[in-house]
């Protein structure tokens, strides 16, 4: 079904990308780098403890391909094995996972509704249970309270009052999820569990992390994400205006607190219009009139100026506006035809609302909170 040339070309890609996430594991857990910034030179031996991140991690994404690919085959429908994308940033001095995913290329027409949920929802699904799996160990095997002592010994001090600023020193908060903070408060002995900036540390607790971040990722209900097929599934006819309302809350939620009235006017005068231009990319190839676009862009853009000026605390995450920008100029927020309508099944239906549930528990409003 695929040639040498393909096995060789995607089996290398994954033995990359499993490298550089064991690579950008090694500076999450032990600040250890093959530079020897941070912490330390990276050693074999720490290479090694790094594996207990990566393999889980890319194990996880690894899982989730896979159910997209294996429904595909049984559907005959023509596509790519799963294109892992490597992306180590250690080089630059800068964090990253190691990976930006990884993606299957359908390379052939898909004609049923039932097709296309089948195979949006087995990844999901696939990667979810395996997540699971991750945490529930993660969460029941923790090591001892002193565990960090290993990794921040300056903890030890009387005398030391935190990382500041001036030491360059960057910390990670990770935000709850409604199924991290579940697990946390019925699996994991209080004594042993670290707060949500420690853990980074914890190879299995961050594998699975990451792994609930991009499963909500894949399920949000818009345009032909996995989460996309799934409602374009359950409700064909307002797959439309189901995929535009969730973009535009994602988008509103994303840039709250990006315009702020209590800025100079001199200031104001740039950001404002600069703002509103991006806001009118994001939303150029929806399938609405020039008019409409313009009254969505001038809309979400005036309420977020007044609910900042009425509640200046309030704030979204900015984090999520390159996402959105991805979402709305490169994926879009169509679903493509199908020829088949034949209505799901009582079975699929329950799945398909399974998946909503676990988009929920699994969506993170703030996960990467840098300091």
């Amino acid at each position: 079904m695929y040639s040498k040339k393909e096995y060789l070309i995607h089996t290398t890609l994954f033995i990359l990308t499993l490298i550089a996430t064991t690579l950008a594991g090694a500076e999450w857990l032990f600040g250890k780098s093959i530079l020897g910034e941070g912490e330390g030179l990276l050693t074999q031996e720490y290479f090694l403890k790094s594996l207990h991140f990566s393999i889980p991690f890319i194990g996880i994404l690894f899982v989730h391909e896979m159910g997209h690919l294996l429904t595909a085959i049984h559907y005959k429908v023509k596509s790519s094995l799963p294109y892992f994308i490597p992306a180590w940033l250690g080089f630059l001095g800068s964090p990253s996972l190691g990976t930006f995913g990884a993606v299957i290329q359908m390379k052939s027409f898909i004609n049923s509704r039932k097709k296309f949920f089948d195979i949006g929802v087995a990844g999901p699904l696939a990667g979810f249970i395996v997540a699971i799996f991750v945490l529930v160990y993660g969460f029941t095997n923790l090591p001892d309270a002193d565990y960090i002592y290993e990794i921040h010994p300056e903890y030890l001090d009387p005398n030391f009052e935190g990382h500041s600023e001036a030491d360059g020193y960057l910390t990670l908060e990770m935000g709850y999820n409604l199924l991290f903070f579940i697990f946390e408060k019925t699996l994991a002995d209080p004594e042993k569990m670290p707060n949500m900036s420690e853990i980074i540390h914890f190879p299995y607790l961050f594998a699975g992390y990451l792994a609930l971040f991009f499963t909500a990722l894949n399920l949000l209900p818009i345009g032909q994400l996995d989460g996309g097929h799934i409602v374009f599934g359950l409700f064909p006819k307002h797959h439309k205006w189901i995929s535009l309302a969730a973009y535009t809350v994602f988008v509103f939620y994303a840039g709250l607190g990006v315009l702020n009235p209590f800025e100079s006017i001199d200031t104001l005068m740039w950001t404002i219009p600069l703002y509103i231009g991006f806001l009118y990319i994001c939303f150029r190839r929806a399938d609405l009139s020039e008019q409409n676009k313009w009254m969505i862009v001038l809309l979400i853009a005036s309420v977020q100026y007044l609910l900042v000026f009425m509640i200046p605390t309030i704030q979204g995450y900015s984090g999520w506006l390159l996402y959105a920008l991805l979402l709305g100029r490169v994926m879009g927020l169509a679903h493509p035809e199908v020829n088949g309508t034949k209505e799901l099944s009582r079975n699929r239906k329950i799945i398909g609302w399974i998946a909503i549930l676990i988009f929920i528990l699994c969506f993170t409003p703030q996960p990467f909170i840098f300091e």
